[in-house]
């Protein structure tokens, strides 16, 4: 039998879930707080912070993201070179929005034509957003980083399948990830990353996500395939892509929902066995239903003894995000279930709203960038305050700088230890490289999302990112500005050099000593 939702009543128990982040002054963050790092800035006026938020709160885990030298003084001057270019082109819409009409036209149908556009785009995008082709390129890729003092979080990059034979195919690609975390360095590799989608048929995703919807209306509605889950939905959530009952699955169904849960628990069995985390990726809410049951029926099983092995992503972008993750958590808790949670602020902005607009609704995003960021820090203070209590983990995946340092604040002022196996931080491999060597530099656990994969296997991944996260890339610029500082104070430093070896008096010196 499911085990049975929370009432949102209980909210009202847990104060402690409407305490905000602790905040810096207004004036220490006078410098970033313009700088929104996972959506594109809206014109509306930046809120004022809330008044509950201490004052004081920022001291010994400051982040430092004004030292050029510092922050980026390690990476070699042509890798500079190119990651500031890649990002100058990413951020360029029209160079991307031209990308992308090149990749879907009929051009990629020519062999001579697709092959040079593979190359080129492997020696670009690729190469700065990617771990590699191979395993044994990632594996690399996952020793720079951490030489550097960052972990990877491994990314078979592939996306929807639609068939049995596919889903069989990527999840050997998925248990290829768990071998490579586990040939490589002790605490090199944080996560693996796996997608439903890549291991259960998308059409059948949409299924069992209407199934559960229309339950969550009409508990009476049996389904008799379901096994013990954790709480899916609140009270807030969109249920509109379900507007009629459903028909129950098919015998078909049923064998291929058998099948894809199979999957999945064979590849938390290898987690387990080699004692590597995995986290489940979030789609769009059309099929986010279903993953979470996937995600949540195989936490009760393999979550055990205060390790989370499983853990789920919340998107902090949709306006159920909190209260569902209030719920979900405080059930697990309860039951006594140690559950982690990825922290993203999400992906899929323009198809949401589309879809809402299409079907008469108002969208599930908030309805302002200043309300998305709200929520992201109010999920990671509650995180963060079950891991000063002693239960669950999170991983805070963001490029917002804001963020990053008020959780960061956060948790010193909770006493949780900067390096607590229970709190990562993680930013895209080639994005917020200034946030990522800050948050390095004060002490924090961060990780870099390593897709890897054949480029033709990975495009789809990287068309994925130019579409749905526009301002994500726009927002690069602080990675930019820095870069150029540390190139410029490069080209001083060698004029100078060069200088010096011209005057006069330097080759008075060279004569002299021969």
């Amino acid at each position: 039998m499911a085990t049975k939702f929370l009432s949102p009543k209980l909210l009202n128990t847990f104060p402690s879930f409407t305490r905000f982040l602790n905040s810096a002054s207004t004036t220490s963050l006078a410098a970033v707080a313009s700088l929104n790092f996972d959506e594109k800035p809206e014109p509306a006026a930046v809120e004022k912070q809330p008044t509950s938020l201490k004052q004081e709160s920022i001291t010994n885990a400051t982040l430092d993201l004004d030292d050029h030298q510092r922050l980026f003084g390690s990476i070699p001057t042509l890798n500079l070179l190119r990651s500031s270019a890649n990002l100058g082109l990413a951020a360029n819409e029209r160079f991307v929005d031209f990308g992308m009409w090149i990749m879907n036209s009929r051009l990629m149908e020519t062999s001579l034509v697709r092959d040079a556009i593979l190359k080129t785009v492997k020696h670009t995008f690729f190469q700065h957003f990617c771990a590699g082709e191979t395993t044994e390129e990632a594996a690399d890729c996952v020793r720079r980083i951490h030489d550097k003092g960052f972990r990877g979080m491994l990314v078979y990059a592939v996306e929807h399948t639609s068939d049995n034979a596919g889903c069989d195919r990527n999840l050997e690609g998925f248990l290829g990830s768990v071998e490579l975390a586990k040939s490589l360095p002790a605490s090199s590799v944080s996560f693996v990353i796996a997608k439903i989608t890549a291991i259960c048929p998308i059409g059948l995703l949409k299924r069992v996500s209407d199934l559960l919807r229309w339950q969550y209306k009409d508990p009476s509605f049996y389904l008799p395939w379901k096994l013990n889950t954790l709480p899916i939905f609140s009270d807030s959530s969109a249920l509109y892509h379900t507007l009629e009952k459903p028909a129950q699955l098919s015998p078909k169904e049923e064998s291929d929902l058998q099948l894809a849960h199979q999957r999945l628990l064979e590849l938390c069995q290898k987690c387990v066995q080699d004692n590597v985390a995995l986290t489940i990726d979030a789609e769009d809410t059309s099929i986010q239903p279903a993953i979470d049951y996937f995600t949540y029926s195989s936490a009760i099983m393999y979550n055990q003894d205060g390790n989370p092995i499983v853990f789920g992503t919340i998107q902090a972008y949709l306006k159920d995000a909190k209260e569902r993750l209030f719920v979900t958590t405080k059930t697990a808790q309860s039951l006594g279930i140690p559950m982690g949670f990825k922290l993203v602020r999400g992906a899929y902005m323009s198809s949401e709203s589309k879809l809402a607009s299409l079907l008469g609704y108002d969208s599930p995003i908030h309805n302002s960038i200043q309300e998305t960021h709200a929520c992201y820090n109010d999920c990671a203070s509650f995180m963060l305050e079950r891991i000063a209590d002693g239960y669950g983990a999170v991983v805070l995946a963001t490029h917002n700088v804001e963020s990053g340092q008020l959780a960061a604040s956060k948790a010193c002022d909770l006493g949780i230890q900067k390096g607590n196996q229970k709190l990562e931080f993680a930013q895209l491999y080639g994005m917020s490289e200034a946030l990522s060597f800050g948050l390095r530099n004060a002490g924090f656990q961060v990780s870099k999302y390593l897709p890897y994969g054949p480029v033709d296997m990975v495009m789809p991944y990287l068309l994925r990112r130019a579409e749905e996260n526009r301002g994500l890339l726009s927002t690069s610029r602080l990675d930019s500005v820095l870069m150029g500082k540390e190139l410029k104070r490069r080209l001083k430093k060698l004029q100078l050099a060069k200088s010096e070896m011209a005057s006069p008096s330097s080759m008075k010196i060279e004569i002299g000593k021969h």
